[in-house]
């Protein structure tokens, strides 16, 4: 039985890990982590995405993301990590936690990054950040501040820059696929394909995985 489904994974994916394999190459577009990191999603692929909001490569590439994330496979499990490089990424991915706290992600991460971007507004505040979570989700200043200052906002804060250090991050936007292999913007030619390469080392981490159970 675990034969003929190693069968039948290799003739589902062969075609796309063809494809890729000539488009992308290894060392070139994408590095293997050695050694491979443990996931926090038992028994799905993770993919982590390393980001900032400020970054303006990060903005560009979002939209692919969110366009992905409408059809993401259900084998497939996504995290975003802020990373922490300075004081004002520490700041965002305070915000960025606090809206994942508060269950309102939906309503903040890309109004955010256009805040910044196509807006122009620096964000770079306690207080701007409170006003803006108020008018786009109708969070009172004093509950925006008791959240971005709370345990559980501090805590994830201090876990994203322990992953950052982990997996040895020096830019953004920067994926991780099932802890085994990485790739980022500056490694492709364009952000179609980067999300492309993305789905490439899911496919590939299925084939690994298929091969592990014949």
């Amino acid at each position: 039985m675990k034969r003929l489904r190693w069968l039948a994974f290799s003739l589902m994916f062969a075609p796309l890990l063809a494809f890729g394999a000539a488009k992308f190459q290894q060392g070139v577009n994408y590095t293997p982590i050695i050694p491979a990191q443990p996931t926090q999603s038992p028994g799905k692929i993770e993919v982590i995405e390393f980001f900032w909001y400020g970054c303006p490569h990060c903005y560009d590439y979002d939209p692919y993301v969110e366009k992905w994330l409408a059809h993401k496979p259900a084998d497939v499990n996504f995290i975003r990590v802020p990373a922490t490089f300075r004081p004002l990424w520490e700041l965002h991915a305070r915000a960025f936690y606090t809206a994942q706290v508060l269950g309102i992600v939906d309503k903040i991460h890309v109004p955010l990054f256009d805040a910044i971007h196509k807006y122009h507004k620096p964000m770079d505040t306690v207080a701007e950040l409170a006003a803006f979570f108020q008018k786009q989700a109708g969070i009172d200043p004093a509950t925006f501040r008791r959240t971005f200052n709370s345990f559980a906002v501090v805590s994830k804060t201090g876990e994203a820059t322990a992953m950052v250090q982990r997996y040895g991050i020096t830019g953004v936007p920067t994926v991780v696929v099932d802890g085994k292999y990485m790739t980022s913007a500056s490694q492709v030619h364009s952000y179609a394909d980067l999300q492309e390469l993305v789905e490439f080392l899911i496919a590939k981490v299925r084939k690994e995985r298929a091969a592990g159970d014949h």
